[in-house]
């Protein structure tokens, strides 16, 4: 397809020079060392420091040598995770991990700095997280964690979580610009400043892309930042402002027969309405003192989001020509927060230990949260509006006790506090209050290490929260019959082996073994577009990763998972969890020095999956390949990104439920597909100054 924009950008380029460790030279007639190469990122030795085997980091530099086509795939940088889109380029991203499918955030907890990502009680799904927000070139590592393992993570964090941490400072100012087909566009321009004692980071973004859709998707995002930084030898103080604007047409999911019958190609829609807009803006403070040995941490954050979200997934299901089954999900509040944690370092039996407290606040005020049918975006029903208040409170603790050299023992605890309160409904019976509270243990050994190896064995408990709608429903607001409430706080149980390898110079080799139950699943409900809490599940699986850095200007890298997911039910031909992924294998290598020619090639699979819990029709495999290739010259740089090299015509999302379609006497169970967008080419100019 031809370039069609006359000024667009991408995903910028900035990529970081090497550390390096300076080299000192050698005497004449003395053999010269090779200078020591200093490790970030994923091959990093994490020997003594990680407390479980699926524990990492990515470094920014790492993130931005991968080619990608949306903000969410920053996180495909965890071992086995998916990020993939149902519909429109503005909303958050379907996601997958471990056998789960987490729809848009529910059970994989993210942060930005100290900032939660994730929203209870969201229009659109519990745990909705939406990394649109984040400017990638303003990232300077993400982290991340696997299991309920961990004390400082507590709801919506079963699967794991993953911490974007932001740069202090950019080294030299940036402007960058990407150009691509089918009219994408991304202009960034940031820069720090010195202001008063502290340095001020100011970053302005802009985004557009019509996408290869018949429907021009007119996808446009405005990103801005402002940080001030400052420390001395005691303290670190930052105070963040993050801006966000998004707007979009939604090509949603489409029925396979539409295609197979030529009324439309895959890349066809069937309701030209359907799409959205957002906002999210927020304001944070983030402080670390180090004095002697204790170390505190304390941030605060408030926030403003809304999302006006229209979707048609039955089509003319519910309501015949020319009305159909458009919905909206309009999602608007204020929220709050903050942390307040101690690290205590103290001599023991030889060793140092650590002992942790903190507490974690959290309050969020949803004003109008509703689902209303509509046609061609006018609301012709209210279905149900809800005004909420939700209240978290939690206290965690964590020892690590290093009882010999060999060993290391970290208990720990979380008591979380939950309060409910639906205070205004279309249905005053609907309305309700309602507190809850879990306490939840962990524990984590580390044997080791010996001949650069360590073992770990973990184990905890852990929780979701459930939509407080549900929690205080009584009356079905669309059959107006009885409805069941549902448990406010559900019980997660976790263990894992793992193995951390560094023995070849140079290489960071891992293996886990890890299990996973739920008391209750959280299932992807097609045509409402959400989802409910299903039966019980299990969860097992492996995972293997290997990273190495045989010099400076290389990095290759290899990641495969295997999972095993079944609902727990006393049918076992009824046992499959929808949207499951088995297994998934990502891979790349990196070129490039800090001047010259670079490049980066990745691939990334994920396997047939089941689409109903019979597992009798099965999502098709996905293999997509990424390539950039570049030249940089001191403070310049120029890059060419092919996504999707190979042009599979493999699919993002594959789901079965029932729609009906102009000309149907009645629904028809059917496979919903999104298509991959086909080969593209994205050039990238980028200026440090």
């Amino acid at each position: 397809m031809p370039f069609r924009h006359p000024f667009p950008i991408s995903l910028g380029i900035l990529v970081l020079p090497f550390c390096l460790q300076a080299q000192t030279p050698e005497p004449p007639g003395q053999p010269t060392e090779l200078k020591e190469i200093i490790i970030e990122g994923k091959a990093e030795s994490l020997i003594g420091v990680a407390t479980s085997a699926s524990k990492g980091q990515t470094s920014a530099k790492e993130l931005l040598e991968r080619p990608f086509s949306r903000r969410g795939e920053l996180l495909e940088s965890i071992p086995g995770f998916i990020a993939t889109q149902h519909s429109g380029d503005g909303k958050a991203n379907q996601y997958f991990l471990r056998g789960t499918n987490l729809d848009h955030g529910t059970d994989f907890l993210m942060y930005v700095d100290g900032m939660p990502v994730n929203f209870r009680n969201h229009a659109h799904g519990q745990g909705y997280a939406d990394v649109n927000f984040i400017i990638p070139e303003l990232v300077g590592e993400l982290e991340y964690w696997k299991g309920n393992y961990f004390a400082q993570h507590g709801d919506l964090s079963s699967t794991g979580a993953a911490r974007f941490k932001l740069l202090d400072e950019l080294p030299q100012g940036i402007l960058t610009s990407t150009w691509g087909e089918y009219e994408f566009s991304r202009t960034l321009i940031a820069d720090t400043i010195q202001a008063g004692t502290g340095k001020l980071t100011v970053a302005l973004e802009h985004q557009f892309y019509n996408g290869p859709w018949a429907l021009n998707s007119d996808a446009t995002r405005w990103n801005g930042l402002l940080r001030w930084h400052w420390e001395d030898g005691t303290d670190r103080i930052n105070i963040t402002a993050m801006g966000y604007q998004g707007d979009w047409t939604s090509t949603d999911q489409i029925p396979q027969r539409a295609i197979d019958a030529g009324m439309i190609d895959r890349f066809g829609f069937i309701d030209p309405t359907n799409g959205g807009n957002s906002r999210r803006y927020s304001l944070a403070f983030d402080w670390t003192r180090e004095e002697g040995r204790t170390t505190t941490r304390a941030n605060a954050y408030v926030g403003y989001y809304d999302l006006d979200l229209f979707s048609n997934f039955t089509y003319f299901m519910d309501n015949a020509a020319p009305v159909g089954d458009q919905f909206e999900q309009q999602d608007q509040r204020w929220f709050i927060g903050g942390e307040l944690a101690r690290d205590w370092r103290f001599d023991a039996l030889g060793h140092e230990q650590r002992f942790t407290l903190g507490v974690q606040l959290r309050g969020e005020w949803m004003n109008g949260l509703g689902l209303y049918n509509t046609m061609n975006r006018d609301r012709f029903n209210v279905v149900r509006k809800d005004d909420i208040f939700q209240a978290t409170y939690g206290l965690y603790s964590e020892l690590e006790f290093k009882p010999t050299g060999w060993l290391r023992i970290i208990p720990g605890v979380r008591a979380d506090l939950i309060h409910f309160d639906v205070q205004h409904s279309t249905l005053p019976e609907n309305t309700g209050t309602l507190s809850k509270g879990m306490v939840s243990p962990k524990l984590s050994v580390v044997f080791g290490p010996w001949a650069d190896t360590e073992f770990y064995v973990n184990g905890g408990l852990g929780f979701h929260s459930n939509d407080a709608r549900g929690v205080n429903i009584v009356t079905d607001p669309s059959t107006g019959g009885p409805a069941d409430r549902v448990d406010p706080m559900v019980r997660t149980y976790g263990a894992e082996f793992g193995i951390r390898n560094e023995s070849i110079p140079k290489m960071v080799n891992t293996l886990s073994f890890w299990l996973m139950r739920s008391d209750s699943e959280l299932l992807y409900v097609g045509d409402a577009g959400n989802t409910e809490p299903g039966p019980a599940s299990q969860r097992y699986g492996v995972e293997l990763a290997s990273y190495w850095r045989p010099t400076d200007w290389a990095t290759v890298d290899l990641e495969a998972t295997w999972t095993d997911a079944h609902l727990r039910t006393a049918n076992p031909s009824s046992e499959e969890i929808p949207g499951s992924i088995p297994y998934t294998v990502n891979a790349g290598i990196t070129l490039g020095g800090p001047e010259g020619f670079f490049g980066s090639l990745r691939g990334r699979y994920f396997g047939p999956r089941p689409l109903h819990e019979t597992s009798d029709v099965q999502a098709r495999e996905s293999f997509q390949v990424n390539a950039r290739v570049g030249y940089r010259r001191k403070n310049w740089e120029v890059a060419v990104d092919c996504l999707n090299l190979i042009n599979r015509a493999d699919n993002d999302i594959e789901y079965l439920y029932e729609s009906q379609l102009p000309g149907e006497l009645a629904p028809v169970t059917d496979r919903h597909i999104h298509p991959i967008e086909p080969r593209m080419f994205r050039v990238s100019v980028t200026w440090r100054f």
